[in-house]
């Protein structure tokens, strides 16, 4: 019987009842690196502690820009009496500018219509205008 050479000779001699290699290296792996042995786990869990130090470092970033101009407690209760409207059409927009090109592009061009829209008002009314709002949403607690 002839030699079989070629890209299908591994596969041609295979038996079917052999486990992949997938399921040998999984089984050669070292220990999973974790509190648990279940990766699955260990991968929820990372994925918790990453989104909480995102949120931490969010609200952080936000309450050192306000401090400056408004204060300490000020610009804590901004960042705190955020409505779910403010808090839902941040989220929606970051998630559509991360997932895509097409998506980054839409969403820096609004940005930027937005700044370039802010930036034809005088600096005093956009002053005036920004101020009131978030000193309104201060106020509600």
């Amino acid at each position: 019987m002839a030699k079989r050479k070629g890209l299908f000779a591994e596969i041609a001699r295979r038996p079917s009842h052999k486990p992949s290699r997938a399921v040998k290296q999984a089984d050669k792996a070292p220990a999973v690196p974790g509190p648990t042995e279940n990766p699955a786990t260990n991968l929820i869990m990372a994925d918790i502690a990453i989104r909480a130090g995102t949120y931490l470092a969010r609200r952080g970033v936000e309450k050192g820009l306000l401090t400056g101009r408004y204060g300490k407690q000020t610009a804590h209760d901004i960042v705190k009496n955020r409505s779910l409207k403010q808090s839902l059409t941040s989220f929606v927009l970051a998630s559509v500018a991360t997932r895509s090109l097409p998506g980054a592009v839409l969403v820096g061009g609004g940005a930027l219509a937005k700044t370039l829209l802010d930036r034809r008002k005088s600096r005093r009314r956009a002053k005036i205008e920004g101020d009131r709002k978030l000193l309104d949403q201060a106020d509600k607690s």
